[in-house]
């Protein structure tokens, strides 16, 4: 049993009235089963005796006329209590406003990673216009490029003070889990990609929602409500309406066979789990730093060093996938980069666009995978990955217009209008929260 030391404060009282005032004790116990109280209010659950004492309304005459006025000073506001120090009913309200601008913030950073997610699908399909012969380049140099531009970003924030000690000395294990995560994702992917259509990979991608909810339930204990779980399912169904309508998905699948598809499903099951990983790594810091927040760039710079040092070690078997003998991989590397900075004469003909294009698709990915990895650290791995998916059938849109480089403009699938309202209902179910119900969403980190 315990005991707590309150103060009540009496509520207004009519003035000029005067009436006779009975002498009280200054202090009484009471026993405390409070009922419900204002704003919904949680009860008080355990048996305990609260000392509380009686105090005059503030600016307030405490008797008849000519008496003296209680000293004024801050007391509970209304449809408020406090105990000891501490004003519950003001604090509620600072909660609530402060769930409000989070879910404001949420929503922010989810637009622009949507708008991103639009910029960098269209750009990657202009960037391999000018090398069409060199995607395996492309990709080789926005992996280690990231891993210069990112530790030059972090340098630059240590000395500014962003970036302390402490997040600094962070385990590396994590990272280069995240690493390996990515780098045999991106190696999985490339191989089943090479096999399977292209309309056969954004159906098999929404395993990749699947896999983010069971991995986040499995490893961070989150439970999701009933009408989160159905929005995530009319999501990835509107996703493939959209994309796969009369294209003969089905048949494309069943020629590139079983294996190939579930290689593809692998591929997103690992990328699932380094979303997951990072989130679990943004949890951990909160608790490292006493509540504070890693940098973003502290994750990012790890994070694609680890995966940039797998990719070198994996480096004999993606040149095989792309078809590059592994002896003739530094004369590629060599013409790739020709390519790309447009020079060379007679092997850089067919390279117009470049550098222009691949270098606005780099720019773009990369704040893409910031404002991702933002929206990651502020909500959770699944709103990110809902963001990204709403980007796709707005891509599809994009690419119906004329387009720079594009000579032929794609015309859209027959079910894209019936796909995109699909999905925009289930993100609408997904974000609606029921009365009284708790959210999946994790507390931000910061």
């Amino acid at each position: 049993m315990t005991s707590c030391y309150g103060r009540l404060t009496p509520g207004p009282a009519v003035p000029n009235i005067p009436f006779q005032q009975r002498k009280l004790k200054s202090t009484v116990e009471i026993h405390v089963f409070p009922p419900r109280l204002c704003n919904n209010q949680r009860p008080l659950r355990s048996r305990e005796y609260r000392r509380v004492e009686a105090v005059g309304p503030v600016g307030r005459s405490e008797g008849g006329d000519g008496s003296k006025k209680a000293g004024a000073g801050p007391g509970p506001g209304p449809c408020s209590y406090s105990v000891g120090d501490q004003r519950v009913g003001d604090r509620t309200v600072e909660i609530g406003r402060r769930e409000r601008n989070r879910a404001v913030e949420v929503v922010v950073a989810a637009g622009v990673t949507v708008v991103l997610g639009v910029g960098n699908r269209v750009l990657y399909k202009l960037a391999l216009i000018p090398l069409k012969h060199y995607p395996f380049f492309l990709a080789q140099l926005a992996t280690f490029g990231y891993v210069l531009v990112y530790f030059s970003v972090l340098y630059l924030r240590y000395h500014a003070g962003i970036v302390t000690d402490e997040m600094l000395s962070m385990p590396k294990a994590p990272f280069l889990a995240v690493g390996l995560l990515e780098a045999l994702g991106a190696a999985t992917g490339m191989a089943a990609g090479a096999i399977l259509s292209g309309a056969s990979i954004p159906i098999l991608s929404q395993t990749f929602l699947v896999w983010q909810i069971l991995l986040s339930i499995i490893f961070l204990g989150r439970r999701y409500r009933v009408n989160q779980l159905l929005g995530c399912f009319l999501v990835a169904i509107g996703v493939i309406i959209t994309v796969a309508s009369g294209s003969g998905t089905g048949h494309s699948l069943k020629e590139a066979g079983i294996f190939w598809s579930l290689l593809m499903i692998v591929s997103f099951l690992l990328q699932a789990a380094d979303t997951v990983l990072k989130e679990v790594i943004f949890l951990n810091a909160a608790q490292r730093l006493k509540g504070g927040s890693v940098d973003l760039f502290v994750v990012n710079s790890y994070g694609s060093a680890f995966q940039a040092l797998f990719i070198c070690l994996l480096l004999p078997f993606l040149s095989k996938l792309w078809g590059i003998p592994f002896s003739q991989l530094p004369n590629y590397l060599k013409d790739g980069a020709a390519c790309f900075l447009n020079i060379g004469g007679t092997l850089s003909s067919g390279c117009d666009g470049a550098p222009v294009l691949p270098l606005l698709f780099i720019i773009v990915n990369m704040g893409f995978n910031i404002s991702l990895l933002h929206l990651l650290k502020i909500s959770s791995a699944v709103v990110s990955s809902l963001a990204s998916t709403f980007s796709v059938p707005i891509s599809v849109y994009v690419f119906t217009l004329p387009l720079p480089y594009l000579s032929v403009a794609s015309s859209l699938p027959n079910g894209f209008v019936a796909g995109a309202i699909i999905l925009v209902m289930g993100l609408l179910i997904y974000a609606w929260s029921p009365s009284g119900s708790t959210s999946a969403l994790p507390s931000p980190s910061s």
